[in-house]
C-alpha cells in the first residue's frame, strides 16, 4: 500500500468519524449538521481543520460559576417572582407590563431574568453622547467600575477610557475591565499595563492557549456592559473605538443604540458581569457582595436582562425575539446590521406579515462583512414578497440591534439576527416594558427612516445575476456563519 493511499484512507476515516460524531453525539440544529457534513465531504482535510476552529460545541460546558450563597439567593428571588406573577400578586406599575406577563414568565423560567420596575432609562443613539456620559459617570464613581466590551481599540477613545479608569484606580476605586481576546486583539500591552500599574484589574475572555494565536473563532464574548457603583448600568451595541464616534472613513457616521440605566435592573447587569468576570479571572467575585438595595424611586420602566450563549441550547434571546413578533398586534420594527434568521424566526416574521402586521426591517447600506451581507439580502427578499417593508440606512453604518413593538415592548442589546448571535456568541439584551421608553425607540426608528431608502420588491427583483449568485452561495453557508 502506497504512502498516498495510507494518507487518503486516514483522512477518510477521520472525516467519517467526525461526521458520525456531529450527527449522533452533538445536539445541533439540523441545518448546521448537514452544512458541516457537506463541508467535510467536499473539502475533507480543510474541512476537518475548519471544524476544529469553527465547529466545536460548548453546550455541555459549565463555564459560569456561582458561589453557593449567591446561587441560592438568585434562585429564591426567581422562584418568588414566578409565584407572584402566576398568582397575579405582583405590583404592576406601568399598564404596558401587564400584557406581557407570559413573556416575563418565559424569560424568568429559561434564563432567571428577574423583572425589575424601579428603573430610569436614557437612550443613546450617538456614540459621542454615549461615551461623554460614560466618561462622566466613570469620573464620578466612588466605589467600583466594572467594564465588559467585545472590542476595545488602542486608539484615541480607547486610551481616553484607559486614562479615566487608571485615574480612578489610583484613588482606590475598584476598577475591573474584561475584554474579548479576539475582538480586542489589537489591544496593546501598554493599555493593559496602564490599568494594572494604577491598581486596576484587567482580564481577557477566552485567551489563546498558544500566545498570539487564538483559534477559538467562535464562542466570543460579544457583550457590552458597564456597571458603576452598582447604581448605573450601560448595555447596548457600542464598542470602544474611534469608529463608534463616526471617525472611520470607511463607515462614516456610526448609528447604534445604547441604554444608560439607573435602578434595580443594574443588579442584574452586575450579576451578568460578575459571572463573566469569574470565568476569566483568577480572583472570583461574589454576586451578593455587589447587590444593591434601592430605596430611591428612579422610574417605572420594566426591564429584564436576558443572556444567551453557546453554553446553553435554549437560545434564550432568539426565543424572546420570536415571542415579541408573535405577540405583536400592530407593528414590529427591527434594526440589525446582519439579518440571517433561522427557519423559526423567519417563520414568525412571515406569520406577522400574513396577519397584516406592519413589519419593517432596517439594514445598513454597506457591509462590514460582505459574505454575511449577501446572506442578509437573500433573507430580505423573502419577506419583501409577502409584504414586509425594508429600509436601507444611508447615513453611515447601522449597527444597532433593536426590536420595537406596539409602543409597549422593545429589546436593545448585543444580539444580531443571525446564527452567530443565537448559538455561537455570548450575548445580552435588555427587554423593556414601558410606554415612554418604547415610544422613544419607535420615534428613533422613524427618524432613521428619513435617512434611509426603501427597498421595493420591484427593485429587488431587478438585481443582477452576479448579486443573485452571491446570495445563493452566502445563503448556503448561512447555518454556520
Amino acid at each position: 500500500m502506497s504512502f498516498t493511499t495510507i494518507i487518503v484512507s486516514m483522512i477518510f476515516i477521520l472525516n467519517t468519524a467526525l461526521a458520525i460524531m456531529i450527527i449522533f453525539l452533538e445536539r445541533r440544529n439540523v441545518n448546521s449538521i448537514w452544512m458541516w457534513v457537506l463541508v467535510l465531504t467536499l473539502i475533507p482535510l480543510a474541512g476537518f481543520f475548519l471544524y476544529i476552529i469553527f465547529g466545536r460545541n460548548l453546550s455541555k460546558s459549565k463555564l459560569f460559576r456561582w458561589d453557593e450563597e449567591s446561587y441560592h439567593l438568585v434562585k429564591e428571588l426567581v422562584s418568588t417572582q414566578l409565584t407572584s406573577l402566576r398568582q397575579n400578586e405582583i405590583d404592576i406599575r406601568d399598564p404596558a407590563i401587564q400584557k406581557y406577563k407570559d413573556f416575563i414568565i418565559m424569560n424568568l423560567s429559561n434564563n432567571a431574568a428577574l423583572l425589575t420596575q424601579n428603573n430610569k432609562v436614557k437612550v443613546y443613539s450617538d456614540g459621542s453622547e454615549k461615551f461623554n456620559a460614560l466618561l462622566d459617570d466613570i469620573n464620578n464613581a466612588t466605589k467600583h467600575i466594572h467594564i465588559l466590551y467585545y472590542i476595545i481599540r488602542n486608539d484615541e477613545l480607547g486610551n481616553k477610557l484607559a486614562d479615566a479608569l487608571a485615574e480612578q484606580a489610583r484613588k482606590g476605586i475598584e476598577v475591573r475591565v474584561l475584554y474579548d481576546d479576539l475582538g480586542s486583539r489589537s489591544l496593546s500591552k501598554a493599555f493593559i499595563h496602564k490599568i494594572k500599574s494604577a491598581g486596576g484589574e484587567i482580564e481577557a475572555f477566552f485567551p489563546p492557549r498558544i500566545p498570539l494565536i487564538n483559534l477559538t473563532i467562535n464562542f466570543r464574548n460579544h457583550r457590552k456592559l458597564v456597571v458603576i457603583d452598582g447604581e448605573i448600568g450601560y448595555i447596548g451595541g457600542f464598542n470602544v473605538g474611534d469608529e463608534y464616534l463616526g471617525l472611520h472613513e470607511k463607515f462614516g457616521y456610526w448609528r447604534d443604540t445604547h441604554l444608560r440605566i439607573m435602578g434595580e435592573a443594574v443588579n442584574n447587569i452586575q450579576t451578568r458581569f460578575i459571572q463573566d468576570w469569574n470565568q476569566a479571572a483568577r480572583k472570583e467575585l461574589t454576586v451578593k457582595d455587589y447587590r444593591m438595595s434601592f430605596t430611591k424611586q428612579f422610574g417605572q420602566c420594566g426591564i429584564q436582562i436576558v443572556s444567551s450563549g453557546p453554553d446553553s441550547q435554549l437560545e434564550q434571546i432568539k426565543k424572546a425575539y420570536i415571542k415579541i413578533i408573535l405577540s405583536a398586534k400592530e407593528y414590529v420594527y427591527i434594526q440589525s446590521p446582519y439579518f440571517i434568521p433561522d427557519e423559526s424566526l423567519l417563520d414568525a416574521l412571515k406569520i406577522a406579515c400574513f396577519s397584516g402586521l406592519d413589519v419593517r426591517i432596517m439594514i445598513p447600506n454597506k457591509p462590514d462583512h460582505p459574505f454575511v451581507y449577501w446572506a442578509t439580502y437573500s433573507n430580505i427578499g423573502e419577506l419583501l414578497k409577502i409584504g414586509a417593508k425594508v429600509y436601507i440606512y444611508e447615513n453611515g453604518f447601522l449597527h444597532c440591534k433593536t426590536i420595537v413593538s406596539d409602543n409597549k415592548i422593545a429589546s436593545v442589546g448585543t444580539a444580531n439576527i443571525d446564527v452567530r448571535s443565537f448559538r455561537l456568541n455570548f450575548e445580552v439584551n435588555a427587554f423593556l416594558y414601558s410606554t415612554e421608553e418604547v415610544t422613544e425607540l419607535k420615534n428613533l426608528f422613524h427618524e432613521d427612516m428619513t435617512h434611509s431608502t426603501q427597498l421595493t420588491l420591484e427593485q429587488y427583483e431587478m438585481r443582477s445575476k452576479k448579486i443573485r449568485f452571491k446570495e445563493s452561495v452566502s445563503r448556503l453557508f448561512s447555518p454556520i456563519l
